[in-house]
């Protein structure tokens, strides 16, 4: 725990310096904030439940860090740790070779997590320290000799990032999350070397100070419903359809939850594999559903003899939250027309709560900042906006718990922003509900998919469709510079407003109009017919009808529509469709 708590000190203090590495000069760098509120995280569930076991410290660490994962840098932290937890699992005590060989099994799970790995980030910095790691660890005993080897090697290989990647050479910066991972390195060698560690309520309480700014929005008709809410109770409809059944017509009469915790050498003649699993647990019921991890197994079954269910599941490991409920006793209530308050006393709050059917088909989860835009996605059908985007991430618990309060069957979520993508499926992962994740990275695209979802269309076409829309349209944004660069030929000025057109820096200039017309210049140069744009907090009205009469003047023949959107940072965001 003490190199935990030196690690995190180490981050808190260097979140602006990493964050500074942004390759894009703009306001809203946020690597190192994100990497700090997930360590924080982390660091928080380890207070909750120390241990001196470092399996189990490292699988307490992993869980918290996996729910408070926040972006990009975020997620493939909380991987490299999970990764970690997994090999040093059932472990009081670890050498230096297994600690060598618990970062290459942290490196290997944070490669799985992502699609499209890309040389001279964090995930390069994190492969070449374990790989390191590995090779020393052979001739060394000494754990602060490796985990200086290790921060060294990690300081190198950051150093040579701009050479790996271009982007980072052209503006003149290391990889963020690299850095990032290095001042974590950097934490375990000083807590190694006998460096008291920062008190991590003063880390914690800095971290809960930039988290509330990302409050969410509940729409006031949900009714919050427990993640397992959709499948668990399917069959329970509207009173007028339970009435048409009798409980004889109940096949499989107990609604049966529970959780494995798998325990791999618990059964000598037979692994757990999932496929394998679910299709047994189909032989005693219907309506199943299991979700699994490397670690434990969410079971969801409508069986007549509950005991078998739990009988063979306890051949993989230990069981806990079991939970039963007698469905044939739950529709007598229903039919003979008790109040769903008089039921819920009947059979218990937590039994009633999950007993209510999803209200509706579909549910709809945006991430937006500012609350004009955040009305547009409600207005267009969005049930849930959580606040965030640019300029604060939500982390992968927010996301599940706004999964888990929209009251539908199955899930689309828009991150609308590329740095969130990545937490919005570590949260798909982590949910027993249907979840779509749509690859929109601006707030346009989302606005789009979600103008392309039709209620009466199935899944899959939905899905189709709502990506398909982010295609057809351009994103533009302008904020200001926060530092000298250049990139992709463009000298920027500290205090220059940039224009971003589809997530790449195409003009900065010193005047706030110009750099909006030479934007929309670029934005139209292959034709449109419609132009949005949502003005932020900080514009002027005397620029926004400057900005009005360029569009008439200009592009007489296309249609513009201005709205408030009142975000952060970003003076202007265009929408070219």
């Amino acid at each position: 725990m003490h190199m935990i708590l030196t690690a995190a000190g180490h981050l808190h203090a260097r979140v602006n310096d990493v964050n500074a590495l942004n390759v894009f000069p703009v306001p809203d760098g946020d690597t190192g904030t994100n990497m700090n509120l997930t360590l924080t995280s982390g660091v928080e569930e380890l207070k909750k439940k120390p241990s001196p076991d470092i399996g189990k410290a490292a699988e307490i660490l992993s869980r918290g860090l996996l729910m408070g994962a926040r972006g990009n840098s975020g997620v493939i932290l909380s991987q490299l740790f999970r990764g970690f937890a997994k090999a040093v699992a059932g472990q009081a005590e670890i050498d230096t070779i297994q600690f060598a060989a618990a970062l290459q099994e942290g490196v290997d799970t944070a490669y799985k997590a992502v699609a499209k790995p890309v040389e001279g980030t964090i995930l390069t910095v994190s492969r070449e320290a374990a790989r390191h790691a590995v090779t020393y660890s052979r001739r060394v005993a000494d754990m602060v000799e490796l985990m200086r080897e290790v921060w060294r090697k990690a300081q190198e290989t950051v150093a040579k990032t701009p050479d790996m990647l271009p982007v980072l050479k052209q503006v003149g910066v290391v990889d963020s999350g690299g850095q990032g991972l290095v001042y974590i390195y950097e934490g375990f060698v000083a807590a190694l070397s006998g460096e008291k560690a920062v008190d991590a309520s003063s880390v914690s309480r800095a971290a809960q100070a930039a988290d509330s700014s990302t409050d969410v929005e509940y729409v006031p008709s949900l009714v919050p419903v427990s993640n397992l809410a959709e499948e668990a109770h399917r069959m329970f409809q509207p009173k007028s359809a339970q009435a048409k059944l009798s409980a004889e017509d109940i096949e499989y009469g107990y609604c049966t939850e529970f959780l494995v915790k798998l325990a791999p050498g618990k059964n000598e003649r037979q692994t757990f594999n999932e496929a394998e699993f679910r299709l047994e647990l189909e032989r005693f019921g219907d309506s199943l559903l299991v979700v699994a991890d490397d670690e434990l197994v969410k079971v969801h079954i409508h069986a007549e003899y509950p005991g078998s269910v739990l009988n063979y599941a306890m051949k993989f490991g230990d069981l806990s939250r079991i939970k039963i409920e007698n469905m044939r006793e739950q529709h007598a209530h229903i039919v003979e027309g008790e109040t769903t308050h008089a039921a819920e006393e009947r059979l218990g709050a937590v039994q009633s709560a999950t007993a209510r059917p999803a209200s509706k088909r579909y549910g709809i989860i945006a991430v937006a900042a500012g609350e004009g835009i955040a009305e547009i996605l409600k207005s267009l059908g969005v049930d849930y906006v959580l606040q965030g985007g640019q300029t604060m991430n939500p982390s992968t618990e927010h996301i599940v718990k706004a999964i888990e309060d929209v009251d539908a069957q199955h899930i689309f979520i828009l991150p609308n922003n590329s740095n969130i993508i990545l937490a919005a499926e570590q949260a798909k992962q982590l949910t027993d509900k249907p979840v779509a994740v749509i690859p929109s990275k601006t707030i346009p695209q989302g606005i789009a998919a979600a103008i392309a979802f039709r209620e009466s269309a199935t899944t899959e076409e939905n899905t189709a469709a709502m990506t398909e829309a982010i295609k057809g349209v351009r994103s533009g944004q302008i904020t200001y510079a926060v530092r000298d660069s250049a990139i992709d030929g463009i000298n920027i000025a500290k205090g220059d407003y940039i224009g971003i057109l589809d997530n790449k820096i195409v003009t900065a200039t010193p005047q706030l109009q110009e750099t909006c017309r030479l934007l929309l210049e670029r934005m139209m140069d292959g034709g449109g017919e419609i132009i949005t744009v949502y003005t932020g907090q900080d514009v002027a009205e005397e620029h926004v009808s400057e900005l009005v009469s360029f569009v008439e003047q200009t592009y007489p023949d296309a249609d513009l529509e201005i709205v408030s959107g009142g975000q952060p940072l970003y003076y202007y965001i265009i929408s070219v469709e």
